[in-house]
């Protein structure tokens, strides 16, 4: 005997939300007596609770129904793979535009708010997208991608924009939604792609389970104490895995508040709002923390002793900081441990297979510059040049639209291929370096970059470094370095020269491994919008072919090398 559900009607409506873990969760949330804030939007001026969402997700759900063809409802209830992209900021917008093309039965394509009219159209494109989304603050630019891709690539696709003008208009009871008593949705179905960088290559888009939504989510719930009296600050892109995955997904799950302050980064407004309290949860990646650094030691070391109190006191109010995308370095570790009295924890994972190795919550006992342990039901295997393959449960399902790329990135026994070297110390991992940008082979030895940036940012007069590989015909490679200088009055050099900076790292670095160009530059090096440095793209604009030409390159030369 067949389902119950082949013999009656389909269970939906405009107050149904799919059967699915996800929803069980959010509605619970919505239901109780006195629904928590979901979302604080800083940028627009307001906070809305679980119950305000949900009646928002299911008005704008409903308007995104009416706007679909016949053949995407079609293709929706037989739950084939529909992509929707998502144009906005982080914020109420986004959230709502997340959850309710989640609540179609499509998948979400989260999209850079600010990206390139090209890169746009080449996402959406990718994903075979039958409609953009935006925010009240993209709806031009997404009025543009539309209207460009339909002229130049005859590609065309509904442009449905701004999100907020299809909130509802009166709250929606609570005890008038429910959940569809259809069979659930398939788990292994499209919740959402997430693009890669595409620093080696047209960026890949990596396609997430609905198993993502959730699943994923309550493992880093669960494994750093998240609750629904959590309130995190998301300052992080939301198109990127660490913005979806880590500081967006875990926190509504667990029915916790996320207050978003979109926008580029800001280090004075950041640093006022710990002085305010309230939040137990900050995620940033090394960069953040770099300049958050640089503001304290600039602008709130020399105040008063009350005032700088008030700023410390807001930085230790926050239970847990999370560093991702690279390791934090030990210099900029040192003074958070300082002045927090504890740690930044510190993480490895990819947009692949999200976070597999975390450091503990009570992080006493791991190692300096150790990513921490292998995440519980995660299948590491380092191979004997140190490449580090994953098996996980809540890995991708594939690179969309690419299988000749998903089947590429997997070995034999079906682990994924990182790209990434590590090496490990009894239970605790230690990553070296992308094998393609970071391990530079230089007369016979492989050098980690990451280590050679490490004992450089020790040097008290270095504010940021890049160390990568130039070839080289004696060599190989060189170890060249590109650094900026600190400019505070507490600095001790104001000029680096090549032989200098050798000196000083004499006593640091056997000597194969200390750099033999440098480069000094002014200001920052520049970042990506995640604020990673790319190497692929800087290495060659720092050092390009004919760098023994150019003024601003140091060069140690055969003679010098004779009389250190």
């Amino acid at each position: 005997m067949g389902d119950r559900t082949l013999y009656v009607p389909s269970h939906e409506g405009d107050n149904v939300l799919p059967n699915s873990p996800w929803f069980h969760k959010l509605l619970r949330y919505a239901q109780r007596m006195t629904p928590r804030v979901a979302i604080r939007d800083v940028n627009a001026g307001f906070e809305k609770t679980y119950h305000d969402l949900i009646s928002d997700v299911l008005s704008f759900r409903n308007h995104l129904r009416r706007q679909m063809s016949s053949q995407t409802l079609r293709d929706l209830a037989e739950d084939k793979e529909v992509y929707i992209g998502l144009l906005a900021p982080g914020g109420y917008e986004y959230t709502v535009g997340f959850i309710a093309i989640v609540a179609l039965g499509a998948a979400v394509v989260p999209m850079a708010a600010g990206l390139p009219v090209e890169e746009a159209t080449y996402f959406l494109m990718k994903a075979q997208s039958v409609a953009l989304v935006a925010s009240s603050t993209s709806e031009t630019l997404a009025r543009s991608i539309v209207q460009s891709m339909g002229k130049k690539k005859n590609f065309h696709i509904l442009c449905i924009s701004p999100i907020e003008s299809f909130f509802s208009t009166t709250l929606l009871p609570a005890s008038n939604i429910v959940i569809s008593s259809n069979r659930m949705l398939d788990m292994n179905g499209a919740s959402a792609v997430i693009f890669t960088s595409g620093t080696t290559g047209p960026p890949k888009g990596a396609v997430q389970r609905r198993t993502w939504l959730t699943g994923n989510a309550e493992t880093d719930g669960d494994f750093y104490g998240i609750t629904e009296k959590d309130v995190v600050l998301h300052t992080l892109p939301v198109h990127h895995a660490s913005g979806v995955g880590l500081t967006f997904l875990p926190f509504l799950t667990a029915g916790a508040c996320i207050e978003f302050r979109s926008g580029s980064f800001n280090t004075g407004w950041t640093w006022e709002r710990w002085r305010q309290g309230g939040l137990t949860f900050f995620s940033g990646v090394p960069t953040i923390y770099m300049r958050m650094m640089r503001y304290y030691e600039e602008n709130i070391a020399n105040q008063a002793p009350h005032v700088c109190d008030q700023y410390i006191s807001g930085a230790r109010g926050i239970r847990t900081m999370l560093c991702g995308s690279s390791a934090l370095p030990g210099p900029v570790q040192d003074f958070w441990e300082e002045l927090r009295q504890k740690p930044i924890l510190t993480r490895y994972g990819a947009t692949e297979f999200g976070a597999v190795i975390k450091t503990d919550l009570d992080s006493r006992d791991t190692p300096r510059n150790s990513v921490g342990r292998v995440a519980e039901g995660v299948s590491l295997k380092l191979e004997d040049d140190g490449h580090l393959l994953v098996k996980c449960p809540y890995m991708f399902s594939k690179y969309l639209h690419d299988e000749k790329a998903t089947a590429e990135a997997h070995d034999k026994q079906g682990y994924f291929k990182s790209g990434d070297i590590a090496s490990r110390q009894g239970d605790y991992y230690f990553i070296l370096g992308r094998a393609s940008i970071d391990i530079i082979k230089s007369g016979g030895y492989k050098i980690s970059a990451l280590d050679v940036e490490r004992e450089i940012l020790g040097l008290d007069y270095i504010s940021e470094v890049m160390v990568v590989g130039v070839e080289d015909e004696e060599f190989g490679q060189r170890v060249a370095a590109t650094v900026s200088l600190k400019t505070d009055q507490n600095t001790t050099r104001k000029s680096l020269t090549l032989a200098e900076l050798r000196g000083d790292l004499k006593n640091k670095l056997v000597g194969y491994k200390i750099p033999t160009i440098l480069r000094v530059i002014k200001g920052e090096l520049p970042k990506s919008g995640t604020g990673k440095v790319q190497k692929k793209i800087l290495g060659p604009m720092f050092f390009p072919t004919h760098y023994r030409n150019v003024p601003e390159i140091q060069v140690w030369s055969k003679e010098a090398r004779a009389k250190l």
